[in-house]
């Protein structure tokens, strides 16, 4: 579901992003397979990277993958407390979680506070999400997201941009969103 076709999102953007925030003490939150994370260019060659994810299966393909890194393991829904200790990571990846968590944005919004709590002073969320309100969606993406929604993989009719811009500010000091085809691109920093 989450075609650089569909969602005229280029990988390549998405490892930029990561590429340009992931630190040596990194937490990944739905962590899917674990793709980014093995093609992002960590600073040093032995980062701690934490993997959290409810469902155990992605937890189990990602640590495969990403197995060089002896990652530690974390099975926790991202909804609720983390479970984590405060100021335990200097950043936090979001990466195509958002649309597939039920609810409105601002109901999500949790997750941001989830991060927060867990980045040091200065630490950095950064991720993205597909919208279901406001960007021009092609023939194709609209189908996508129809059939996604119908099916439960995902859960973001309403996601607009707004929304998340208004719950990335209230969680975080500075934060930035751009918008590349239908999915958001967001980076947020905790106050130092």
């Amino acid at each position: 579901m989450n075609s650089p076709l569909t969602w005229r999102c280029p990988k390549r953007r998405l490892i930029e992003l990561y590429d340009s925030e992931v630190s040596a003490r990194h937490l990944d939150v739905g962590v899917a397979t674990g793709v980014l994370l093995d093609e992002c260019r960590f600073p040093g060659p032995r980062p701690a990277v934490t993997l959290m994810d409810l469902n155990p299966a992605s937890l189990a393909t990602a640590s495969h993958r990403l197995r060089r890194y002896g990652p530690r393991l974390h099975r926790a829904d991202a909804l609720r407390p983390w479970g984590l200790p405060p100021g335990s990571a200097d950043s936090v990846g979001m990466c195509y979680l958002l649309h597939c968590l039920p609810g409105a944005l601002p109901d999500k919004a949790v997750v941001f506070d989830h991060a927060r709590g867990v980045l040091r002073p200065g630490g950095t969320l950064f991720g993205a999400t597909i919208l279901g309100e406001g960007p021009r969606h092609t023939r194709l993406a609209r189908a996508q997201l129809a059939l996604a929604n119908r099916l439960g993989v995902m859960c973001n009719r309403e996601d607009r941009l707004a929304d998340l811009d208004q719950a990335l500010d209230a969680a975080f000091a500075t934060h930035s969103v751009a918008v590349v085809g239908s999915v958001a691109l967001f980076r947020a920093r905790v106050a130092d």
